[in-house]
């Protein structure tokens, strides 16, 4: 019997080279052409002319045009985002010569808003420290918008946020992209529902960040939109003290499940909530130097720690601790 012939390639296919997916990332990031430009070391024309040329091979618009920005449709964010794994990989070839057989040695200063600090940064920076013997790292935990001036500064080599680092000295790279989630004590009534929805707040005993949080805005909208209006009971600094309050049964709340979904525990349930409000944690350093070795390796073994597997009540990503 003959065998049936192999299903043929297409005659041509697509191919994108470096620079162009570099320029897709500096646009996500940045908004604008002139700041992807300076950042890249490239002309206006030649990055609008890459963002030509990536669109054109894929026969689809990557960005909306609007009052001189560029703004990121889905698939724009999608890509940047896969994309992170393949230049976390790049910059570990990149600095390869200046690394040491085994580990790293001078010093590394790496910070993080309090949440993110003290509930996943302590086990991966323990880890890097392990591994790295001859390197002093010096770990901080300080408020986000104190976080983004000390990187722009030079102060901090590697900072993780989930605040929108809109500073020119920093540039952010995705780490996690996550959606709001609504959590509750076990039991509550809301548990019976699959999907939170703003109308079920309505009145409902809540615990709301504080105004200077950098989720509250997004929060707010949401529940403005929909002309929901929720009962605040206590305003709190932080998502795990959020939690906390809501273990104690105050009410429920609004957050980003990253990181602490897995650490609510038995008392506190999670749902999705729709709309979706959307969060993302990046890892943001200098512009006016390219990373350390040391600090592009610490980069590349927090994002290797994210579990593949769906994160719960988001958008498919998770993590382990």
């Amino acid at each position: 019997m003959q065998k049936a012939a192999p299903p043929s390639l297409p005659a041509r296919m697509t191919r994108f080279n470096l620079r162009e997916l570099e320029v897709l990332r500096a646009l996500v990031e940045t908004g604008k052409t002139t700041a992807a430009a300076q950042r890249l070391g490239l002309s206006q024309p030649a990055v609008s002319r890459s963002l030509g040329q990536l669109e054109a091979q894929l026969g689809r618009q990557l960005f909306l045009r609007e009052g001189g920005r560029l703004v990121a449709n889905e698939e724009a964010l999608s890509i940047a985002e896969e994309l992170g794994p393949v230049f976390a990989t790049l910059a570990r070839i990149e600095n390869r010569s200046e690394q040491t057989e085994r580990s790293h040695s001078g010093n590394l200063r790496v910070a993080a808003p309090p949440t993110i600090g003290h509930r996943f940064m302590p086990r991966r920076v323990a880890r890097f420290t392990r591994e790295n013997p001859d390197l002093e790292v010096v770990f901080d935990v300080i408020a986000s918008d104190m976080l983004v001036t000390s990187v722009a500064e030079g102060n901090v080599d590697v900072g993780i946020t989930d605040t929108v680092a809109a500073h020119e000295g920093v540039r952010s790279e995705t780490l996690l992209a996550t959606h709001a989630i609504c959590i509750m004590p076990s039991g509550h009534p809301l548990a019976e529902k699959s999907v939170i929805e703003p109308q079920d707040l309505e009145g409902e005993p809540f615990i709301a960040l504080t105004r200077r949080h950098s989720g509250r805005a997004a929060i707010d909208r949401a529940l403005q939109r929909a002309g929901a209006r929720p009962k605040i009971v206590i305003e709190t600094a932080t998502t795990v003290s959020a939690a906390e309050f809501v273990r104690e049964g105050l009410g429920v709340a609004l957050m980003n499940p990253f990181p602490i979904v897995h650490q609510l525990g038995g008392s506190v349930e999670a749902r999705p909530f729709r709309p979706e409000i959307p969060y993302r944690t990046s890892f943001i350093t200098p512009t006016g130097r390219p990373p350390s070795a040391a600090a592009a390796a610490f980069m590349a073994m927090v994002r290797e720690s994210l579990d593949p597997t769906p994160y719960p009540s988001a958008d498919q990503r998770s993590v382990t601790d």
